[in-house]
Parts: structure tokens; C-alpha cells; sequence
């Protein structure tokens, strides 16, 4: 039987920041109830967006908190990041890709630094904390925004930089018609854009073949307009944690990575 995903042993405290094109949040988050421990920050990401001057807000942020030298920091990123390094960059400057996030970051802070691609950390505390809480098996995270973000974890453990809103279907990628700036941008109803998300999520499990999946993105919240549209052999619920799980996710990441050292 395969293992239900739980929060790991280890540490019980980590900081979570989240790096957005317009914002850059952070918290100390509570890694036993997956919730932060004290309240958010929130700070204008620099612009332009270079490198040096993301990781010095990022310093400032984390140094307006009063945390042990020693708290696992994770950093979540709007980028494939593979081994700690950007390989690409959406809403940051292009000067991002090829650089070392972590190392950036960590030098800036003089702490130890995790550093993932924003998706896979929301969606990883989704498994943790949130709608997949206690699911085994193939867990399928998608995000539905200006793009479509995917994260995908196995039996607890994630498989990274899925992308898999890049998808080619029927000649198109798939964000540019099944996101929801899609359906805002063309003004579909509901029932016109479930049609495209019911195409999108088919190709998806006849490909992966995920024993849950969970929807998140802002228009999340709106899911009684369009999830029970869909005619899917999977089952799909809405996200749990919103705009918490970036943050929430980032630090349990982080957390996890002090233990496998």
C-alpha cells in the first residue's frame, strides 16, 4: 500500500518567502499545523526585478523578523529552477535566468537558502496541509491564473518543474487558451471555458493517470461555477490554502532539505 502523505518529523518552524512579479512576502510558518506563526509581510518587488536587488529586499524582509540563526528559509521563485538555479524568468528580470537563486539568496541573508519554483511549493503544501491532506498515490496540483502553474508529487515526494501548462494541445499551448486570463480575456462563460478546461485535464490524466486533482489559482475560489462542469474520471477538488501556500510550502521544502543533508 502506498504511504499517506503527512508532514515530515524534523524541524517544527521554518520561513517561507514567496517572490512574486509585484510582491514579496514572507513568514515564520508552524510546520506542524502548516500555518504561519506570526503575520505576513509584504513587500514591492524592486524594479527592475535584477538579481541584486530582489536578494537585498529579500534580506531586509527577513531581517525584520526576530529569527534563530539556524530556521530553515524557503524561497519560492517565478522560474524553473533546477538544482537551485533559474531557467527562466517570468515577471523578474531575464538576468535571473542561469543564476544560482539559492546561492543569490543566501548570500544575501547569510542563511541557509531553499530555493523552488513558485508552483511546486503551493502545491506541495497542498499534500502537506491543505486539499490533498491524507491522499497516497499521484497527487496533481494545477494552478489557474494568468498562465497554469503544475506541480506534481508522488507518494509525498515532488517531481519538480512539471510545466506542464506548456502542454501542446490540438496546435495550441495550453495556458493560452485554458488559463483563466484566457476566460477573461476572450469574456467566455463559465461553460465555454469548462469545455477548455475539460480538454486540458483529459490530455492531463490520460497522460499521468493522478489519483487526485487539486485546483488552485485565484479563481479557485469561484470553483462551484465550473468544477462540477467537468466530466472527469479523477477526482478534482478546489485548493485549500490560497494565497498561504506558497509561504507554507517554501518552508516545509526547506525544512525537509535540512534533514536529507
Amino acid at each position: 500500500m502506498n504511504p499517506i502523505v503527512s508532514p515530515q518529523p524534523g524541524p517544527t518552524a521554518a520561513f517561507g518567502i514567496d517572490i512574486g512579479g509585484s510582491g514579496i512576502k514572507g513568514a515564520p510558518v508552524d510546520l506542524v499545523a502548516g500555518e504561519f506563526s506570526a503575520d505576513r509581510v509584504r513587500i514591492p518587488t524592486p524594479k527592475p526585478a535584477t538579481p541584486r536587488a530582489v536578494a537585498t529586499a529579500v534580506a531586509a524582509l527577513v531581517d525584520s523578523f526576530d529569527l534563530s540563526a539556524d530556521l530553515p528559509i524557503g524561497v519560492t521563485f517565478p522560474a524553473v529552477i533546477q538544482h537551485g538555479i533559474a531557467r527562466s524568468a517570468a515577471n523578474v528580470d531575464d538576468s535571473w535566468i542561469g543564476t544560482d537563486v539559492t546561492a543569490v539568496i543566501a548570500d544575501a541573508t547569510g542563511r541557509r537558502v531553499l530555493a523552488v519554483n513558485d508552483a511546486d511549493a503551493a502545491g506541495y503544501a497542498e499534500t502537506l496541509y491543505g486539499a490533498a491532506r491524507g491522499h497516497s498515490g499521484i497527487v496533481l496540483v494545477v494552478t489557474l491564473g494568468t498562465g497554469i502553474g503544475s506541480c506534481l508529487v508522488v507518494d509525498g515526494t515532488l517531481v519538480p518543474n512539471t510545466e506542464l501548462g506548456h502542454l501542446e494541445i490540438d496546435g495550441h499551448d495550453a495556458e493560452s487558451r485554458a488559463a483563466d486570463s484566457a476566460r477573461e480575456r476572450e469574456d467566455l462563460t463559465w461553460e465555454q471555458w469548462a469545455v477548455r478546461l475539460q480538454r486540458y485535464f483529459r490530455v492531463v490524466e490520460d497522460l499521468l493517470w493522478p489519483d487526485l486533482i487539486v485546483v488552485g489559482g485565484g479563481v479557485s475560489k469561484r470553483h462551484a461555477h465550473f468544477l462540477p462542469l467537468l466530466d472527469l474520471r479523477t477526482p478534482i477538488v478546489p485548493a485549500a490554502l490560497r494565497n498561504a501556500a506558497g509561504i507554507v510550502g517554501a518552508a516545509a521544502l526547506a525544512a525537509r532539505a535540512t534533514q536529507l543533508d
